[in-house]
């Protein structure tokens, strides 16, 4: 599954140089054209478990026997790569500048910035024009094929990335929104419901992320962040509530393995797993026509 390989695309690929001009438009919308379903996954603020989201997302809808591609544009702190146990992996260049992503499963494909850089501790020192040229490579030189779904992990905040992504992506499906319960996440989250407004995006859900505690030993629940933030904040600005994600001490240690949670046996008794899987059902339901 960890399909290592050297021959990484060209410096010019790698650094997102990629000239403008009709013809390049032309090929990112039939790179887009080909993928049914294009889900970004949004957060207004760090450490809310947005990667971890993505991620999972992408795996459960590949288990369910869809065509998925993964695109991490966090071009400054890329998680894809570790979080799916592929850290280390390079992409492959081919001809007439292409790339191409990571194959995780038979189901799912990945692109990340992490997969153009040969030492994982090298910093990525890019101003905006860098970050957007790199981004509308991986959306148009990517050979992405047909997809039942494009999952888009982007950084948090509104800035350059998920400005990018949404402005690039012609007519995306929508966004799902990671929050945590407290009032210092919720605050900056509710920036990306008016983001998305502003860029006339439809938000598909509110997903209130590490909710509630869930002792591994005994299963009592303990609201180490206080619970139901998310929910009320999705009700106060009239959008769609997909649901509450527990925090277990499983996760964690799925992502630092590289091994997503929801790969977890059905009969792990993983509160997280269960909700989850409610989650994808939910967006999958609503989405796909």
């Amino acid at each position: 599954m960890n399909d290592k390989n050297n021959n990484k695309p060209s410096a010019c690929t790698s650094h997102g140089s990629n000239p403008g001009g009709d013809q390049n438009d032309l090929i990112l919308k039939d790179n887009m054209g080909k993928i049914r379903h294009k889900i970004v996954v949004l957060s207004g603020k760090g450490g809310v478990g947005k990667s971890t989201v993505a991620v999972n997302l992408a795996v459960s809808l590949a288990a369910k026997g869809l065509k998925v591609g993964l695109l991490d544009v966090d071009i400054h702190g890329p998680s894809v790569p570790k979080l799916l146990g592929l850290d280390g992996t390079m992409a492959r260049g081919g001809g007439d500048k292409k790339i191409y992503p990571v194959k995780y499963s038979d189901n799912l494909i990945v692109m990340s910035v992490g997969f153009l850089m040969e030492n994982a501790d090298e910093a990525v020192v890019w101003r905006g024009p860098l970050k957007y040229g790199i981004i509308k490579q991986f959306l148009s030189d990517v050979v992405w094929g047909n997809l039942d779904y494009l999952i888009v992990d982007s950084p948090p905040g509104t800035g350059d990335e998920p400005l990018s992504v949404c402005q690039l992506i012609e007519n995306p499906d929508g966004a799902v929104i990671v929050t945590t319960p407290q009032d210092v996440a919720l605050a900056d989250v509710r920036k990306s419901v008016t983001f998305c407004r502003q860029l006339k995006m439809n938000i598909i859900g509110v997903i209130e992320n590490m909710s509630t505690f869930v002792c591994p030993h005994c299963g009592e629940t303990t609201d180490i962040f206080k619970t139901g933030g998310g929910e009320s904040m999705a009700e106060d600005m009239g959008v769609n509530f997909l649901g509450k994600i527990p925090l277990e001490t499983h996760i964690v240690h799925s992502g630092d393995s590289g091994n997503p949670f929801s790969t977890m046996a059905a009969d792990s008794k993983s509160f997280a797993m269960e909700k989850f899987s409610k989650i994808v059902e939910s967006i999958i339901n609503g989405e796909i026509k």
